[in-house]
């Protein structure tokens, strides 16, 4: 599995991780992911799903790099240290990798959040600070209430049918050494599956799986990683789509291959 810089850390990832939202596939498509080197796993509290991503990951606990979120309902300064331990408690682990707001929400001052953020990672509780659906203005606020603390990641919506952070924010992340986390990369399955090969661009995307040999799938997951500072977290409820999602990595498209897609996929 390729590996990326966490946003300038040192700390490398695999470009292909795994989503929890809406997961009902058990511990052993988790398990598998692992085994296949998609040792970055995202969760939140939101999500329900920590318990069984602490339950997958028991006895390999260094093996994983684990992400959470606080809910955007708890962002007070208590609310996010409270939600932290919980979390912990779920997960069954004394720290977690990557801390992430999950959405900012103005009803909480921002920087009472990040302060909270800042305590967590000051006492060992979490590794590093994320957020998640934050646009530039926001992370540049957040930014400036984390004092030697950084930013190390956004979380967002990309995909080859949705490419709005394209005009803006991954630009700025890009600058920032802020890693894309993309979550929907395969958007709803929409480009995972042989429906709707009828229009040009899902076309185009057949055509440059027969050429590479890999599924429309894996073209949409390397196209989406294709880029620095971009990783993707598929969710998958079965073993075999685990396995074709970490089968994305460890090639690449061809530049033009890249931008017929992204001329297709305006």
């Amino acid at each position: 599995m390729r590996q990326k810089d966490l946003g300038g850390t040192g700390v490398m990832v695999p470009e292909i991780g795994l989503g929890t939202w809406r997961y009902r596939g058990g511990v052993e498509p988790l398990r598998k992911g692992i085994e296949l080197g998609a040792t970055l796993i995202d969760t939140a509290e939101g999500y329900y799903t920590e318990d069984i991503v602490g339950e997958a990951v028991k006895g390999m606990r260094d093996k994983v790099f684990l992400a959470t979120k606080v809910s955007g309902r708890n962002l007070g300064y208590d609310g996010v240290l409270e939600a932290a331990e919980q979390s912990l408690y779920n997960l069954g682990t004394d720290y977690i990798d990557l801390y992430q707001v999950h959405w900012p929400n103005p009803s909480f001052p921002l920087r009472d959040t990040m302060r909270a953020m800042g305590k967590l990672a000051d006492t060992g509780l979490i590794r590093y600070i994320g957020v998640s659906n934050f646009d530039a203005d926001e992370i540049e606020e957040a930014q400036s209430y984390l004092g030697n603390h950084k930013i190390v990641s956004n979380q967002v919506l990309y995909n080859l049918n949705r490419r709005e952070i394209e005009d803006e924010l991954l630009p700025y992340c890009a600058d920032r050494e802020i890693t894309i986390m993309a979550y929907t990369p395969l958007d709803d399955g929409r480009l995972a599956g042989t429906s709707g090969f009828g229009n040009p661009r899902m076309k185009l995307l057949q055509e440059i799986s027969e050429e590479t040999g890999k599924t429309a799938a894996q073209v949409a997951l390397n196209w989406c990683t294709h880029r620095d500072n971009v990783i993707a977290i598929p969710k998958s409820n079965s073993v075999e789509r685990t396995v074709e999602n970490c089968g994305a990595s460890d090639w690449r498209l061809t530049p033009k291959q890249i931008k017929e897609l992204e001329e297709a996929f305006t």
